[in-house]
Order: structure tokens, then C-alpha cells, then sequence
């Protein structure tokens, strides 16, 4: 048993899972606030029931979300204290910003909306949800930053082992973290609109409240298809930076070895048992440079020269991360998103011919792509968090240094504790959206009583 490893297995799926409920926070938060300005602005009594509809799931993700994330801090102290004693001058501070402000700003306001239907007027019940959504992405962009910091570290100085802060707006302006603060946001719209989508759909056919979860099905289907695409923009602007900062990391998703002008792009690969050897791959000349400068010629390192230059900068080690791992999320990651761009075209398709009845039999199992986003965000974010092992702290600290001297046998009775505790976290969680997703708008008489 191997303490590095399982003590990256236990963060690695303790993160995944965490993850599964963020990005529904971050987007449902907005298309929640949408549904309650257009009850403000139009008084229209279906837009309140939708609007309860949907916060009550909201709420349900929300506090799912909250329990995990903070058992993710606790691991830095746990796990990973070599990481806290070497960073804890910088990730500590972001991640107390976080508590303090952002996540104590979202959650007084999201009691105060839960609580306030018929205690405050309409309009500021209304501004309630809007800040509960601005404080759910202040507290993203807290994290990320920090996460910014890790993949490329700014804004510090050494001092007797440990990196300090010198810069806090070098730190918060990372564009590394600001990439991905982006990337995640978008992406918290992607899968929220999808999650609105799937569950339209599947009351839609078994007609409970058809017209009015067409109303969310067309706010659903039309948030679906510009974030798909802004997703698509943000993440390519992201890649075109991470080959600047991380280009081990950019070189990996690639699968990208020998550095070439033009470079050519691997559109499959078969990697040996290693993981980091291709035995056989199918290749398009020069679209990796076209894709990288917008042109068909421009250097592209290489892994084995960067190796190279790694172990000259850093000294003897392997530099290279999985690249069969980071080649092939990327892969999916991009090929899911691209599948939701489609069919997000196909929603507002039908939206506009009018829901035409000889669609519905192709319907019967759409709502499955409410699972699509979480394909895509999983598969991100391994790629993300891949692509930069060896590196803990990109550059500055190897993950092997930043482990707590505990016993292997402490660490995966832990790790069995998580997955066993999260796999019944999870079948709640399920339970709960899937009763209340079921049972469809709350009847016109019970308005005006709370959850």
C-alpha cells in the first residue's frame, strides 16, 4: 500500500464527488433567479410555482454540496500537511476569503429566501436569490484562484521553505485561475440548463404541468445552447494558455511527443500499458499548430524535450504525467460537449416547430442528457488536476512532499469510510431530487406556504 497513491485516491474521489454537485449550484442559481424576476416583472403565478420547483432541487444540491466541501479542507490538515505547512500562507488566505465572505454572504441569503416568501415584498425576495447566485460564483472564484495558484504559482516568495505571499492582486488576477474560474462558471450554466432540460422533458411527456415546464424547457434550451458554445470558447482559450504555463500538461492531453513545426494533431490513440508510450495513434498534419496559432505552421514542444528541460531545471525524476489519462478526458470532455451543443440545437429546434407530437417518441429517454454535463465536468477536471502530477505546486512542490507522515493502513480505512458514507450520500441525494422531481409543481393552493 502506497501512502502517496492512496492518499490521492481518497482526494481524487472525495473531489469528483464534491464536484458533482458545484456546477449545478453555480448555474441553477441564475435560471432560479430568471424564473423569480419573470413572476417580479409579469406576476404570473406559474413562474412562482416554477420557481419553487425549481429552488426546492436547488436547495436539495446546495446542501449536498456544502457537506462535502467541507470535508475537502479538512484533508489539507490531514492528509496533506506537508502542502499546508509549505502553502499555507497563500491557499489559506484564499480559502478563509472564501468562508468568511463568499460563503457566508451565499448562505445567509439563501435562509433568508427559503424563509422570506411571505415575509419580504416581491422585489426583494427577488434581489435575495440574485445574490444567493452571485455569492455561490464569488465563492467559485475563491477557490479557483487558489487552484490557479497550484497550476501556476504567482504573486509569492520563498522564505525558509515556504512560500509566502508578497502580491495578493498578482495572486487573485492569475489568469490560470481566472481561465478556470471562467471555464467552471460556464460550465455551472451548461449543466444546470441540462439538468432544467431533462427533467422539462420528462414531465412534459407524462403531462404533469405541460405548459408550464415548457416555459422552463425553452429558458433551459436556450441557456443550453449559448453556454455550450461559450463553454467551447472559454476552454479553448484556457488550452491555448496552458500550453504558455503548463506545457507538460498541454503536451500530455495531446499525446504530443517529439516537438514539430507544423505539429500534427492525434485524433485517436492506443497507449501500451504504461500509459505513456502510443503504440498506435491516427493523425491530422499540422491542425495542432492550426489549433494552437490559428495557422498551419508553429512550434509545438514536445514531452520528451520538456523531460529534458525538467530534468535539468527541477533535477532527476519523471516529469511526464499519465498521458494516456489526460489524452483521452480531454477527448471525452470535448467530444460531450460538442454533443451538447447539438442537441441543445434539437431543443430549441423543437421549441420552435411547436412540439410537434411525432418528436415525442424519440423523447422518451431524453431526460438522459441531464447526465451529460457531469460527464463532461468529471472528465475536466481529472484532466485538469492530471495533467499537473508530478506537481502539487506546479513547479515549486512534488506531490510525493506534500503527504502527512501517516500509516497507509490509516489512510485506506479512511478512504473505504468515504466511499462507503458518499455511495449512501449519493442514493439520499438521488432519492430526494428524484421524489421531488417526480411529484412535479406544487399545487396552485399550497402557494403560500414555505418548502
Amino acid at each position: 500500500m502506497d501512502l502517496v497513491a492512496l492518499s490521492r485516491w481518497q482526494f481524487a474521489l472525495t473531489a469528483v464527488y464534491h464536484f458533482f454537485f458545484v456546477p449545478l449550484t453555480l448555474g441553477l442559481g441564475w435560471l432560479v433567479a430568471i424564473l423569480e424576476t419573470l413572476y417580479v416583472r409579469s406576476g404570473n403565478e406559474t413562474y412562482k410555482r416554477l420557481t419553487k420547483f425549481w429552488g426546492k432541487l436547488f436547495l436539495i444540491n446546495y446542501a449536498m454540496g456544502v457537506v462535502t466541501g467541507i470535508v475537502m479542507e479538512f484533508q489539507f490538515g490531514m492528509n496533506w500537511s506537508g502542502y499546508s505547512r509549505f502553502v499555507g500562507d497563500v491557499f489559506g488566505s484564499l480559502l478563509a476569503i472564501e468562508g468568511l465572505l463568499a460563503f457566508f454572504l451565499e448562505s445567509t441569503f439563501i435562509g433568508a429566501w427559503l424563509f422570506g416568501w411571505e415575509r419580504f415584498s416581491k422585489k426583494l425576495h427577488c434581489v435575495l436569490i440574485w445574490l444567493v447566485a452571485i455569492g455561490g460564483n464569488l465563492s467559485a472564484f475563491w477557490i479557483l484562484a487558489a487552484n490557479g495558484f497550484m497550476q501556476h504559482p504567482v504573486g509569492y516568495a520563498l522564505n525558509q521553505g515556504r512560500a509566502e505571499m508578497v502580491n495578493f492582486w498578482e495572486l487573485v488576477f492569475n489568469l490560470r485561475g481566472v481561465y478556470l474560474f471562467l471555464h467552471a462558471a460556464v460550465s455551472g450554466l451548461v449543466t444546470a440548463a441540462f439538468f432544467m432540460l431533462g427533467i422539462s422533458i420528462y414531465l412534459m411527456l407524462r403531462k404533469k404541468g405541460e405548459d408550464a415546464f415548457k416555459l422552463s424547457f425553452r429558458l433551459a434550451a436556450v441557456t443550453a445552447l449559448i453556454s455550450s458554445v461559450l463553454v467551447g470558447v472559454v476552454g479553448d482559450m484556457q488550452g491555448r494558455y496552458l500550453r504558455t504555463v503548463q506545457p507538460m500538461a498541454a503536451a500530455a492531453s495531446e499525446a504530443h511527443y517529439e516537438t514539430a513545426d507544423p505539429a500534427a494533431f492525434s485524433v485517436v490513440a492506443l497507449f501500451d500499458s504504461t500509459g505513456k508510450k502510443v503504440v498506435w495513434d491516427l493523425q491530422i498534419p499540422g491542425m495542432l499548430s492550426f489549433l494552437y496559432f490559428f495557422r498551419f505552421s508553429g512550434e509545438v514542444e514536445g514531452i520528451n524535450q520538456l523531460q529534458e528541460q525538467y530534468v535539468e531545471l527541477y533535477g532527476p525524476g519523471d516529469y511526464v504525467p499519465l498521458v494516456a489519462l489526460t489524452y483521452w478526458t480531454f477527448r471525452v470532455m470535448v467530444g460531450v460537449g460538442l454533443l451538447m451543443v447539438a442537441l441543445s440545437g434539437l431543443a430549441i429546434l423543437y421549441w420552435l416547430m411547436g412540439y410537434p407530437e411525432k418528436w415525442k417518441r424519440y423523447l422518451r429517454w431524453g431526460w438522459l442528457i441531464l447526465f451529460l454535463p457531469y460527464i463532461a465536468n468529471t472528465t475536466g477536471w481529472i484532466l485538469t488536476e492530471a495533467g499537473r502530477q508530478p506537481w502539487i505546486v506546479h513547479g515549486l512542490m512534488l506531490t510525493e512532499q506534500a503527504v502527512s507522515s501517516l500509516a497507509p493502513g490509516a489512510v485506506l480505512f479512511s478512504l473505504v469510510g468515504f466511499i462507503v458514507v458518499y455511495t449512501v450520500l449519493m442514493g439520499v441525494d438521488a432519492f430526494l431530487l428524484v421524489k421531488f422531481a417526480r411529484a412535479g409543481l406544487p399545487s396552485e393552493e399550497s402557494q403560500s406556504t414555505a418548502y
